[in-house]
């Protein structure tokens, strides 16, 4: 997926591993409403968060290696035990496929902690000597083409991403990057807060340095040349919330043109070190960026740059490493940034590790192991009802004219739908895994990768592609290809239950299918076409009047408080806020027809609640969570998702028909802004 993983607009930003379809764990039994998570001393009106999920939070407290508690957790650490279960047994397997062979190899290596403790730190030895040997621009070149061949990104990205003209072809696409804090903001807001964490930062940088045995003196110093470094890479970039406006993404140049525009870097002695195949044109998604590149590259010493460079190869190795590199790693971007009081068991980190690096392949098993056709059946016939709502939905706005709905109902009817798992799985055949070599499968692994996102340059792209591996706790649409996707992960409690409500079901799976279908429509998803292209089919005046409803979204999420000192940023949540309001309506009025269909009233109750309550409780339990003050900081500071509290205050206090559910009237904190809340879709 390239540079476009940034568009790719799920449900939540953290990436989850899931389990088995409709599989609770002991004790785990999710057929409906869970009733024990209500407090029924809160006012569902005034607080419908702490209504639907307060015991939930009372009762489930952060465990110490979270930095947060809630119900995709909860699926995550059940779930993941599934897939040590797999990983286990394809590491010892008697007769291993060559799929067991890889993710079995692959755990395995990374499981073995004393053979990585016995080799300390001559793993990193040769890519070290490397940089220490550059001795011009022109070897810097070289090298900084060998570690993004390992997705070590020095200085900037470089790979490929659907052509913004014309997205059914790949591009070559060059990107900012080279950060070791979050983003561009960490480097220069004034806060005290802030000023602790470059501190910190620098002290993690040199403790790191001196562990790979550098003197401290000598350590310290080197810090001070990554920072110093890095603040001229953030000044350059744009922030977060400017990255989320695609037009200011799009920059197709010629390659000729943008060498001779950044001469002190040799971009096309890069490409060809790269082995890229040949290209003529290429997207610089920040130009503003490489300029600032080539005068930071001629004023800093060769020494400094090596500096930067062994920097971000030692960073990006040190959960390879032994146990002290794991430790001050997890002290600085566990425990610092996040709040994490303990680092996680071994046997998870190396479970998520192995999906991160053969996805596919453990995804395979995965769902041969898990996922039923059953379900999968049914959610396409759940994200069919819902896009029918979509284009009643369309055609039914007063604010918007008849060509603009035209075209709007052209790109609905475009919407491609995936779900469960990729028809073709990735070929892994040629990764080499070697028993009891983490560190060479790791790196093997990751320049298998990079080549295969680069050799995509030229060619057609393959919409058939997942931008999340099948065990995924989490969903997305890709405006680029204009498709929803939904991974088998989280096609489980409390998502979907096959024993649950329908209420509940559409409350949950429903909303979020609803969710990801309105990114189509947002204030991104709306600037591509019906085939992915960047391109403004908006009449003026409907463009006018969307950014006057999306004012409304920005204005009320902005005054929310995410931790003290921090407000949400309405802007940079635009997105996900737009969708979480527009697919709880879709939802609804999905539910709506079922419940017609069925000759089922809105008032039948289950559990002592109405249809309707049993939908909005489905909705709010999702997304019950704990969360460290650290965590929801820097959450806030960077994710384009709104804290959960506030993607259920703030989206039921815009749907009026949840007032009729509950009861709630005029005064009521939940009651809907002037009868009618904040509503584009």
């Amino acid at each position: 997926m390239g540079k476009w993983n940034v568009w790719l607009h799920a449900v939540l930003s953290a990436m989850l591993a899931g389990a088995a379809w409709c599989q609770a764990g002991p004790g785990q039994e999710h057929s409906g409403v869970d009733l024990e998570a209500i407090d029924k001393s809160a006012n569902p009106c005034n607080d419908f968060y702490q209504y639907a999920c307060g015991n939930w939070m009372k009762n489930n407290p952060i465990p110490p290696d979270q930095s947060r508690w809630g119900r995709f957790n909860e699926l995550f650490d059940r779930n993941q035990a599934v897939l040590r279960g797999i990983l286990e047994d394809s590491e010892h397997h008697q007769d291993r496929s060559p799929i067991d062979q890889k993710i079995g190899g692959f755990y395995g290596s990374c499981m073995d902690e004393p053979v990585i403790e016995q080799r300390g730190t001559s793993p990193l030895k040769s890519e070290m000597e490397r940089i220490d040997h550059v001795g011009n621009l022109q070897e810097l070149t070289d090298e900084v083409a060998r570690l993004q061949s390992e997705q070590i990104d020095v200085f900037f990205s470089f790979g490929s991403s659907p052509d913004p003209k014309d997205a059914k072809m790949m591009i070559a696409d060059l990107d900012q990057g080279g950060l070791g804090l979050p983003e561009k903001d960490f480097y220069f807001r004034t806060d005290e807060k802030s000023k602790e964490i470059r501190d910190k930062y620098v002290a993690h940088v040199a403790k790191m340095f001196e562990l790979e045995g550098a003197p401290a003196d000598e350590a310290a110093k080197k810090a001070q040349a990554v920072m110093s470094i890095e603040t001229e890479l953030a000044k350059a970039s744009l922030d977060v919330t400017s990255r989320r406006n695609p037009q200011l993404l799009v920059h197709e140049t010629p390659t000729s043109d943008f060498e001779q525009a950044n001469p002190d870097f040799k971009f096309n002695e890069f490409f060809t070190d790269l082995k890229a195949p040949a290209f003529s044109k290429l997207n610089v998604s920040v130009p503003d960026f490489f300029k600032a590149l080539n005068g930071l590259l001629t004023k800093n010493s060769i020494d400094d740059l090596k500096t930067y460079m062994a920097w971000h190869y030692l960073s990006g190795s040190a959960a390879l490493l032994p146990k002290a590199f794991v430790d001050e790693n997890f002290d600085f971007y566990g425990h610092t940034l996040s709040g994490t009081k303990q680092l996680k068991p071994r046997w998870k980190r190396c479970v998520s590790a192995t999906d991160d690096e053969l996805g596919e392949a453990l995804g395979q098993k995965f769902v041969e192991k898990t996922f039923g056709e059953q379900g999968k059946q049914r959610t396409l016939e759940m994200v069919h009802e819902i896009e029918q709502e979509m284009g009643k939905d369309i055609e039914s706005l007063k604010w918007m004219s008849p060509e603009t709905k035209r075209q709007a109902m052209i790109k609905l009817h475009g919407v491609m739908n995936k779900i469960g798992y990729p028809d073709k799985w990735r070929d892994y055949s040629s990764v080499n895994i070697v028993d009891n070599d983490y560190f060479g499968n790791w790196y093997r692994a990751n320049e298998f990768e990079s080549a295969r996102e680069r050799n995509k340059i030229g060619k057609p792209a393959d919409r058939t592609e997942w931008g999340m591996t099948p065990p995924t706790v989490n969903a997305y649409y890709n405006p680029t290809e204009n498709n929803i996707n939904f991974p088998a992960g989280i096609l489980q409690p409390p998502f979907y239950s096959n024993s649950a409500d329908d209420a509940v079901n559409y409350g949950a799976v429903g909303v979020v299918i609803g969710h990801e279908l309105t990114h189509g429509f947002d204030d991104e998803g709306r600037q591509f076409d019906a085939d992915g292209n960047l391109r403004d089919w908006w009449q003026k005046s409907d463009a006018d009047q969307f950014e006057k409803l999306s004012k409304c979204i920005v204005d009320e999420y902005g005054g929310f408080t995410a931790v003290p000192g921090v407000n949400v940023n309405g802007k940079l949540t635009l997105g996900e806020n737009t969708a979480d309001n527009g697919g709880i309506h879709l939802a609804y009025y999905a539910l709506m027809d079922d419940l017609a269909k069925k000759s089922v009233p809105v008032t039948a109750k289950q559990d002592g609640y109405t249809q309707a309550q049993q939908f909005f409780l489905g909705y709010a339990q999702i997304w019950c969570q704990n969360s460290r003050p650290e965590d929801a900081r820097l959450l806030a500071q960077t994710d384009p998702h709104s804290p959960p509290q506030f993607r259920v205050n703030g989206v039921v206090s815009n749907i009026a028909q949840f007032s009729q559910a509950f009861g709630c009237k005029v005064g009521d904190k939940m009651y809907p802004a002037n009868g009618k809340g904040c509503r584009v879709w």
